[in-house]
């Protein structure tokens, strides 16, 4: 399934909600958090319930798109009950916000298991996605995520909006709309423990989404840099992260010529095509851009 473009949908909007699988996101996001206000919460999690046992089994132009829920954070007092509202209709992973460390993944893990036998879901079967950089402490335990026993983390994705209010920062972003150290560091620790983990790494959101060129800008470096997707708060950034989470016709034709030689050749390391030299990282970057990684 693919996981390029990650969508938010605000858990109380009927309206949204309605609309959420023709926006063409690879993954929805029934948020439960940060887009629905504390008198809501209650409808919001009764909503997303009822959205998810409602199209359980949906499938749209031919695939699936993954079902998510953003819960509240764990020192609310709300994750417990969203859960409780969205497990029965079957998610396919929570997200979870604020994660402090590897701790928190593994508290909600238990939760989600007694839950799990509860609603018939399979043991394991619900993923886990923590935004792991949101405070200060928990941007220091990123590396902590590369061998803590998780078996339920899916990927690892980060936030810079929240880490900029815990640290009273008034920038995120330099005169030419780079991050700025902090927020490179949060995300290169989030980009390399995911990988060293061996599960997916998620960019995290381009906030301006008025401003498409620089969401084409960031969702290329993303992709570019090793991200598998990137997040989106509106319907319009999801064209733009799908087309540049996808390779080119010509990306795919040389990765289909390294991958074809590197057969017809086993047991060799080093090969030559069209004069350039091609080696073993070559081909297992091949394998990536046509989805077959080994």
């Amino acid at each position: 399934m693919p996981v390029r473009s990650w969508l938010f949908v605000p858990g109380d909007s009927e309206k949204k909600l309605g609309k959420a699988i023709a926006t063409g996101a690879d993954v929805l996001i029934l948020d439960l958090e940060d887009s629905v206000a504390a008198e809501n919460k209650a409808a919001a999690r009764a909503m997303a319930g009822q959205w998810l046992a409602a199209h359980r089994q949906q499938v749209t132009d031919g695939k699936r798109q993954g079902r998510w829920v953003r819960i509240n954070a764990l020192d609310t007092n709300e994750w417990r009950e969203d859960l409780r509202a969205v497990m029965p209709g079957g998610p396919d992973g929570i997200m979870l916000p604020k994660s402090a460390g590897p701790e928190s993944v593994q508290q909600l893990s238990a939760e989600i298991y007694e839950l799990e036998g509860r609603s018939g879901l399979a043991p394991n079967s619900v993923k886990i996605l923590p935004l792991v950089s949101e405070t200060a402490a928990a941007a220091l335990t990123i590396a902590q995520y590369c061998h803590t026993p998780m078996p339920r983390l899916a990927g690892l994705t980060w936030g810079a909006e929240d880490l900029s209010a815990a640290l009273g920062a008034t920038r995120k972003r330099d005169a030419d709309g780079r991050w700025t150290d902090t927020f490179r560091y949060a995300r290169t620790q989030t980009l390399l423990a995911a990988h060293a983990r061996g599960v997916i790494a998620v960019d995290t959101l381009h906030a301006d989404f008025a401003d498409g060129k620089g969401l084409k800008r960031a969702a290329e470096e993303a992709r570019a840099d090793g991200f598998a997707g990137m997040l989106a708060i509106h319907p319009a950034q999801v064209e733009v992260i799908n087309a540049a989470f996808t390779p080119s016709e010509a990306e795919q034709t040389e990765a289909r010529a390294i991958v074809a030689a590197f057969k017809a050749n086993p047991g060799v390391g080093t090969l030559q095509i069209d004069g350039k030299m091609i080696d073993m990282p070559h081909y297992k970057l091949a394998l990536r851009v046509l989805g077959l990684e080994q």
